[in-house]
């Protein structure tokens, strides 16, 4: 190998490096410097800064042995020069002093979260800021994806995030947002915010609302990651817990979702030796923290009681739907919403048969209130093919493969159309 070879080779190395480092510690790194400046948005901005120094420096200096340590340590300096053009040096001479410290070479335990995260995820996930923007600012700054990486998993131009991310952070900056964790009455409203952002990055990871892929197991992982930081942040919290079970119990059947094709497996027609046992195991202990906790399941908690009965059946004749539909009318108490009422019909055709349920669906298409989505006229469609009224059935496939937005749904169901099954 040449002298030549070695160089790009080096530089490939510390990019990776740097990358891994980003995605595990992202979230402590800018934590730590928003503490230390009291700025949220000049605190991303260094980190960036020492993420471009990393790339310069590393791969002639060699990675150094904790990464996380290094970028923190050099933003810092980043913030003192900052300090000094802006000429607020004298101003922060004593809190320099107070907070210098040697670079410690021990490795992050990813695990070991604190205060200043909590306090990062509920600044990325302020009320302030619009639902795109939340899921951009989490997925950045919480997760350590690149806009890159976020443009893909939704879909939209690199510029698109990139402007979403400015705009929220000059908005958090305008709101003077401060970085503290809201207590009292302040919390509730704010977890919600934060678990509605976790929640929704997890339902496009689920169920791909665009593009080719069903599902998107990488993004589902980054979901889980900031579910679980969440619920260790806040053990007693019913809220975080609940999310993190229905989280588990649903991705846990992942392996068995897809076919050799990438094309979508029926829940009726799914491997259960394949569902993944561990994240069974791990959400239903999450729910059970529920429970013990003794105020109630929310509506997270009721969808994970829902996952948890399919998660334990042996299949799907020996599923208890009497159950899941006691828990679809639980949840529609507390948060009705025309896809709640959807797979409560689904369940209802299950446990009294699907006649009784294309009435509830009939209802929800009269009403229109998915009339942009596929979802009623494919389940509609699944009822009649049960009922025998084939021509009808493929009428309700069509329908649903012309709302369809993923590439793999419309085709799956233009062939039902096509074939009446």
């Amino acid at each position: 190998m040449t002298l030549d070879d070695a160089v790009p080779r080096a530089e490939e190395s510390a990019r990776r490096a740097v990358s891994a480092v980003w995605r595990a510690d992202a979230a402590k790194i800018v934590a730590t410097l928003t503490r230390y400046t009291g700025d949220f948005t000049l605190a991303e901005d260094l980190a960036q800064e020492a993420l471009a120094e990393a790339l310069e420096q590393w791969p002639r200096a060699g990675i150094p042995r904790n990464g996380g340590a290094w970028l923190t340590t050099t933003a810092k300096r980043r913030a003192i020069d900052h300090w000094r053009r802006r000429e607020r040096y004298a101003d922060r001479l004593a809190l320099i002093a107070a907070e210098r410290e040697p670079v410690d070479d021990s490795p992050w335990d990813p695990d070991e979260i604190d205060d200043d995260v909590l306090r990062l995820i509920f600044i990325a996930c302020h009320p302030v800021l619009t639902s795109q923007a939340r899921v951009a600012l989490t997925l950045r700054i919480v997760a350590g994806l690149t806009t890159e990486e976020i443009a893909a998993a939704f879909l939209v131009p690199v510029s698109t995030v990139q402007q979403r991310i400015v705009r929220a952070k000059r908005q958090l900056t305008e709101a003077d947002v401060p970085f503290e964790a809201p207590s009292g009455a302040d919390l509730a409203p704010r977890l919600a915010a934060a678990l509605g952002v976790i929640y929704l990055v997890f339902t496009e990871a689920h169920s791909a609302s665009h593009g080719d892929d069903v599902i998107r197991p990488d993004l589902a992982r980054e979901a889980l990651r900031l579910g679980r930081s969440l619920a260790a942040l806040l053990p007693d919290e019913p809220g975080p817990q609940g999310l993190v079970a229905l989280m588990e119990l649903t991705a846990s059947r992942f392996p068995a979702r897809l076919d050799a094709s990438g094309d979508p497996i029926l829940l009726a027609d799914q491997d259960r030796t394949r569902w993944d046992r561990g994240a069974i195991s791990r959400g239903r202990d999450a729910l059970a923290r529920v429970d013990r906790l003794g105020r109630g399941r929310d509506a997270y908690a009721l969808q994970a009681g829902i996952a948890e009965c399919h998660a334990i059946a042996p299949s799907v004749e020996e599923t208890d739907w009497a159950t899941i539909v006691r828990l679809y009318d639980a949840l529609l108490r507390i948060a009705s919403s025309p896809v709640v009422e959807l797979n409560r019909a689904s369940a209802v055709s299950m446990a009294s048969g699907p006649a009784e349920a294309l009435e509830i669906v009939d209802r929800l298409a009269q009403e229109k209130r998915l009339s942009a989505s596929h979802l009623v006229p494919a389940v509609r469609a699944e009822l009649l093919e049960r009922l025998g009224r084939t021509e009808e059935a493929r009428e309700a496939f069509a329908e649903a493969a012309s709302r369809a937005r993923n590439a793999r749904d419309r085709a799956i169901l233009q062939a039902r159309a096509a074939t009446g099954r």
